[in-house]
């Protein structure tokens, strides 16, 4: 598998590259070293540059996250999303049976893990934090990639489709959210520095923006 193919792929064809996708052979492992560890980088680190290094400027201020608070985020941030996904495909697989589908660990975490691809990927606009929320908007693509990869890969009737993508919707926003709040607890804020309560608010709000922009759809 090319990584950068297949990220084309489920972005651009997605209906002709999930059954691709379903009759692969693929473990967890394989997964996750050749796939899931590499994409979810890209809004770990993004993130970091865009908050440690770039910084975010609030009414002609520029406030940056302490380097070492910045990488304890990263990395907290990319451990989380890595939890997540997996986290995920139990949902899916757990959820099979209600719609009709078939249960199959590996087939919910490929799902789980491709579908994760739009928000891996958006995660670049954490680059520039006023930029982020293009990020969360590009992740919602995952949830049209889940639509279609459901009847597919967990074998549902296609009329189960839309609940079912609701149901791991819901669970993925849930996931998300404690995710946001996990990193905003350890992301400095300019309240934090002295700069105000209010604009403390608006870090933290940035902050989980940046990490909902991983959260898998």
């Amino acid at each position: 598998m090319n990584l950068v193919q297949r990220v084309q792929g489920i972005l651009l064809k997605p209906k002709a590259t999930w059954p691709v996708i379903d009759a692969e052979p693929a473990d967890a492992a394989s997964l996750y070293k050749n796939y899931v560890m590499i994409l979810a980088l890209i809004p770990a680190v993004a993130s970091f540059i865009g908050l440690s290094v770039i910084g975010l400027g609030m009414f002609g201020v520029n406030f940056r996250v302490p380097i070492v608070a910045g990488l304890a985020n990263m990395v907290v941030g990319y451990v989380l999303s890595l939890v997540m996904v997996f986290v995920l495909a139990l949902i899916i697989d757990a959820m099979a049976p209600t719609f009709e589908g078939t249960k199959s660990q590996i087939s919910a975490l490929k799902l789980s893990a491709y579908a994760s691809t739009a928000g891996f990927i958006g995660g670049i606009f954490s680059l520039l934090p006023s930029l982020s929320v293009l990020g969360a908007v590009a992740a919602l693509y995952g949830i049209y990639l889940i639509y279609l990869g459901l009847p597919v890969l967990m074998k549902c009737p296609p009329d189960k489709a839309i609940a079912y993508t609701a149901v791991v919707v819901i669970c993925a926003i849930v996931g998300g959210f404690v995710i946001a709040w996990v990193l905003a607890l350890l992301t400095p804020s300019p309240a934090r520095v002295g700069m105000g309560t209010g604009m403390g608010l608006v870090g933290d709000a940035v902050a989980a923006v940046q990490q909902l922009a991983t959260a898998k759809a």
